[in-house]
């Protein structure tokens, strides 16, 4: 019985081994070779990777990076030379620079669009001095024409009681002496301390040392602070000044990124630092940059700050002295909304303490018949208007010119 078994299993391995022969040669028979085919040929796709023990052997090869696979030229592929550019992924847009209009007489061709808001203050004045007979009741009407418009307790009693006496004098009254009259009062009035060398109206550019010369825009929310030094660059730009940004005011993104398309729109640089971060840090690279790039003015816009926070008006105080460190500090820009009236002296007041104001900036001129916040606020702090905003345009902000603006008011 054994060796019954013994040769079943014998019997089975020998077929085994015969099968395996036979399909082995199957598998190497090579197939006859196709016909050619008129029709045309159809390109495969790419076949499936082999796993397993069908897996094709790792090539010893280097790898190339991606710096030394080379480009072909573009004259191999058109036969004619073509630009190729790099585009970077997900860079934004180029932005076209532009060419602002110059500064010079800007404020003599926006006169249409001030005069619009303030003729009623020179028409009135105007109008109530061509009386036949002025009584005390209609220069208490004058007075409180002036009083309206912002003008100032202190400056308008002097204005009033200057007008009375040259009136008296004058005896005839055409109405062409009178607008003479009226014109030279006002611009005496707005050009009080015009004789001192603080009193420039120009706006500081050029540094006592051999760096940017620094200015430093201030000012509460809402007055159009970035906006203003944004405008400000592109009046620099078009006297012909090199300018550096510096988006300080950290609390709001929004504020770095409109200051930077801005500047981006003539351009200027704008340092920035992280929302939230350090302003007086932003400041102090805002100036280092400025020196490396060998800029002519460094701007820097700060945060609108509330003037009942005395915290944060200590922080101000903290951004000029650490931008110091640099050198000195060339303007102190106090931009004030022109619509506020009496309330932006009070800003005034607050932001002179904390800082040494040189110059102001009014905004929102042309939306207001209170021009006589010039007047007023010139007065309060003893320091000039030296730019006037006359409108949301991009060369809207104007350098301010006693003459041209009394020009407006009384429709000259």
């Amino acid at each position: 019985m054994e060796i019954v078994i013994l040769v079943v299993v014998i019997a089975l391995v020998a077929v085994g081994t015969i099968s395996g022969l036979v399909v082995g040669s199957r598998r190497k028979k090579k197939l006859p070779p196709r016909a050619p085919s008129s029709s045309p040929t159809l390109t495969a796709p790419p076949a499936e990777p082999h796993v397993g023990d069908e897996a094709e052997t790792p090539r010893d090869e280097p790898r190339r990076t991606i710096e030394e696979v080379g480009l072909p030229d573009a004259s191999d592929v058109t036969g004619t030379p073509v630009a190729v550019e790099d585009p970077v992924v997900g860079a934004p847009p180029a932005v076209e620079i532009e060419i602002p209009e110059p500064t010079a007489g800007r404020l003599v061709r926006l006169r249409a669009r001030l005069s619009r808001s303030q003729n009623s203050l020179g028409k009135g004045l105007l109008t109530l001095l061509s009386r036949e007979h002025l009584d005390d009741d209609t220069w208490d009407e004058i007075e409180e024409t002036l009083l309206t418009a912002d003008v100032g307790v202190a400056p308008t009693q002097e204005l009033v009681g200057r007008l009375r006496e040259r009136v008296r004098v004058l005896g005839t009254r055409t109405p062409g002496e009178l607008r003479t009259l009226l014109r030279e009062e006002l611009v005496a009035l707005l050009d009080v301390g015009a004789d001192r060398e603080d009193f420039d109206r120009t706006v500081r550019t050029e540094s006592v040392l051999d760096t940017p010369a620094v200015v430093m825009v201030v000012g509460v929310n809402g007055t159009g602070k970035t906006t203003t030094t944004g405008k400000l660059a592109r009046v620099l730009v078009a006297d012909g000044k090199s300018v550096v940004l510096g988006a300080a005011d950290t609390f709001r993104a929004a504020a770095a990124d409109q200051l930077q398309t801005w500047g981006q729109r003539v351009g200027a640089r704008t340092v920035r630092g992280p929302e939230g971060g350090d302003p007086a840090s932003v400041a102090f690279d805002a100036v280092k940059e400025g020196i490396a790039e060998g800029a002519d003015v460094v701007l820097i816009d700060t945060a609108g700050r509330l003037h009942t926070k005395t915290g944060l008006m200590d922080e101000l105080g903290k951004v000029k002295r650490v931008v110091e460190k640099h050198g000195p500090l060339d303007e102190v820009l106090l931009v004030l909304d022109a619509t506020t009236g009496q309330n932006g002296l009070v800003q005034a007041r607050v932001f002179a303490e904390v800082v040494d104001i040189t110059g102001i900036v009014l905004t929102k001129l042309d939306g207001t018949a209170k021009g006589g916040i010039v007047i007023a606020v010139q007065r309060e702090l003893g320091v000039p208007v030296k730019l006037v905003g006359l409108g949301e345009g991009a060369d809207d902000l104007a350098p301010f010119e006693a003459g041209a603006f009394v020009d407006a008011l009384i429709g000259e």
